[in-house]
C-alpha cells in the first residue's frame, strides 16, 4: 500500500483510497466502518499526543500510575466533521474536518488502512489532502451539508 500527502488543511482534507478493483458492497460497508471508527474515537479525543502516558511509560506498565488530571491539563483535541464516503469506480474518498486533533491520528489511520489491506480488501494507495486528478473534489471543496461561512 502506497501513502501520499499532499497539501493537507486539517479543517478541510479529503482522503483518498484506491483499492486494487472496485469494491463490493459488503467492502464498502467495511471501509465505512473503519473511517467511522476513527473519526468517532476522534470526535471523543482519542489523538491527543500530549496524554500518552502509557506510552511514554514503555512496555512495563504494571502497577503503573495514571494521572487522570493530566488529561484535563492538555490542550482539547477534538475531530469537527466527515462527510459520508463516496465511491467511483476503484476511489473511495471522505472528506474531513480533523479540527484540533493531533497529526497522530493520521498515523493511526494508516496504520488500521493497511491492516486493512492485509487482511480484508487490498489497498494500491492512500492520498491524505489535495485532489485526484482522476476525481475533482466539488468546487467548494467542502460537502454540501457543510455551509461556507464566507458565503
Amino acid at each position: 500500500m502506497k501513502v501520499q500527502f499532499r497539501e493537507c488543511d486539517f479543517f478541510n482534507v479529503w482522503i483518498w483510497v484506491r483499492f486494487e478493483t472496485m469494491p463490493s458492497l459488503m467492502e464498502r460497508q467495511y471501509i465505512e466502518e473503519v473511517f467511522d471508527s476513527w473519526f468517532f474515537l476522534g470526535k471523543l479525543g482519542a489523538f491527543n499526543a500530549e496524554n500518552l502516558q502509557v506510552q511514554e511509560v514503555g512496555l512495563d506498565i504494571s502497577y503503573m500510575d495514571y494521572d487522570l488530571a493530566e488529561g484535563d491539563r492538555s490542550l482539547v483535541s477534538l475531530m469537527h466533521n466527515m462527510g459520508e464516503v463516496e465511491y467511483e469506480g476503484v476511489w473511495a474518498r471522505c472528506w474531513f474536518d480533523l479540527g484540533t486533533t493531533d497529526a497522530i491520528a493520521l498515523d493511526m489511520l494508516i496504520n488500521a488502512l493497511q491492516q486493512f489491506s492485509r487482511e480484508y480488501v487490498a489497498i494500491e494507495e492512500v492520498i491524505v489532502g489535495g485532489e485526484n486528478e482522476d476525481w475533482p473534489i466539488p468546487t467548494s471543496d467542502r460537502p454540501e451539508f457543510i455551509s461556507d461561512p464566507d458565503a
